[in-house]
């Protein structure tokens, strides 16, 4: 965002609470999409996936994906994108508190996270909350480098597995409250030893204020998808929709609702059929064995 509105002329300052740049809570699965938005993420591709295997108890379903994903790691990307935006004169100021009370600034665009500032700032609710959880383990010297990822549904949630370029990472993405002992769960059975755990929560349910002065973006408006958690390419694409119509703020969160509340609500009936057939013993044979989606819009 600060990279694309600085290059268009405007003044972009941008306020990182953190003393660094870069999400580290995040398996980096993108869809090839990410080029259309960041040509240069090209050279941090690190393995190609082409379809999933859903895991339900008595079936697995292959998911074949429209569009191809690549696999990188998300802090290089939120740092490559940072000196993006800093050759195109964006000001990048770390360790300060993301106030949205700037009476300076003219737009204030909140993408502070999960716990946005800016949005308790303007007293919005909160979206509902799932936490993610993922860690890693050394990569077996005989394995073979894989072209799909993994997944096992669990209770409003799944356990995914991703090969990387020099290890396999092993999450979770499930209700605050069940992610962690499901997790360790898995694990125990699996006899899975991980290193570098880390965890984030996961926001969904779309919320965009109705002011013409502050508004939100990405995971501070809850833009998640309902069946993955991810967010990146629905973040940018909404960053896309405010470049388009800056510095009209009423006129972005329009755009915004017009093009995600179809999406956000088809997609969580879509997972209710689908995990109530996947997991019913009587039923699952409904379930196709193979299919074909566009993964990041589904339909």
């Amino acid at each position: 965002m600060a990279w694309k509105l600085s290059e268009k002329g405007h003044e972009v300052t941008v306020f990182e609470k953190r003393d660094k740049i870069g999400k580290e809570a995040c398996s980096g699965l993108f869809s090839e999409r990410i080029l259309d938005f960041i040509p240069q993420s090209q050279k941090l591709i690190q393995n190609q996936i082409n379809f999933v295997l859903i895991h339900f108890p008595k079936k697995t379903v292959r998911v074949n994906f429209a569009r191809k994903f690549f696999i990188m790691n998300h802090a290089d990307l939120d740092r490559l994108t940072a000196d993006l935006a800093q050759k195109s004169g964006a000001k990048i100021q770390l360790s300060h508190e993301t106030r949205p009370d700037l009476v300076s600034f003219e737009r204030v665009i909140g993408c502070d996270g999960a716990n946005s500032e800016v949005r308790k700032y303007l007293g919005l609710p909160e979206p509902k909350y799932r936490l993610g959880i993922l860690g890693f383990v050394a990569y077996p010297e005989r394995a073979e480098r894989v072209e799909w990822v993994e997944t096992w549904p669990v209770k409003r949630g799944f356990i995914w597995k991703i090969t990387r370029r020099e290890e396999i990472e092993y999450g979770i993405i499930a209700r605050l409250e069940e992610a962690r002992n499901i997790f360790d769960e898995f694990l125990a059975k699996n006899k899975i030893k991980l290193e570098r755990i880390s965890s984030a929560l996961i926001p969904q349910g779309l919320i965009i204020p109705k002011n013409d002065r502050i508004t939100l973006c990405g995971d501070a408006a809850g833009l998640t998808k309902p069946w993955s958690g991810g967010g990146v390419i629905w973040g940018l694409t909404a960053a896309d929709l405010l470049l388009k119509n800056f510095p009209d703020l009423l006129q972005y969160r329009q755009a915004v609702k017009k093009a995600f509340y179809f999406k956000i609500n088809f997609s969580k009936l879509l997972i209710k059929a689908v995990y109530f057939l996947g997991f019913s013993k009587l039923l699952c044979w409904l379930l196709p064995k193979r299919i074909k989606i566009e993964g990041d819009k589904l339909f």
